[in-house]
């Protein structure tokens, strides 16, 4: 699935989708977002800098590394997959492509969402997603 169609089928069949978007962790640049919302670009610029951050930030790669040294593992992918978070008046789910871990696909859903249904049907599409 072609980016923008996935990021309209986010908004379309994730229960209570306001937002969307794409970020490559290489770069740590917004590839593609749309919300329901008018938002400053700016603010799309730090989305994408605090994505890659809470997934491959400085701590977090410590973290890693030191649990991939106690149990003797050579490998090379990052541990964290999938991270949702809770704000104030939203729930926001983030991915790693299952086909390009160096892409995260994030969805944002009004807090009251089931987060059950948001996972599986933004799994469905994170799965599809060709980048």
């Amino acid at each position: 699935m072609k980016l923008d169609k996935a990021i309209e089928a986010s908004l379309k069949n994730v229960p209570k989708a306001v937002a969307a978007g794409v970020v490559d962790m290489g770069s740590g640049m917004m590839l593609d977002m749309k919300t329901t919302a008018s938002h400053p670009q700016e603010v799309f610029d730090f989305l994408a800098a605090a994505t890659k951050d809470m997934f491959e930030g400085e701590n977090v790669v410590t973290i890693e590394n030191i649990f991939k040294k106690a149990r003797g593992s050579k490998a090379t992918e990052h541990y964290f997959k999938e991270i949702v978070v809770y704000s104030t008046n939203l729930l926001h789910y983030f991915t790693r492509l299952p086909n390009n871990a160096g892409v995260v696909f994030a969805v944002v859903c009004a807090a009251d969402a089931n987060v059950g249904l948001v996972m599986v049907k933004a799994r469905e599409i994170a799965k599809d997603l060709e980048i």
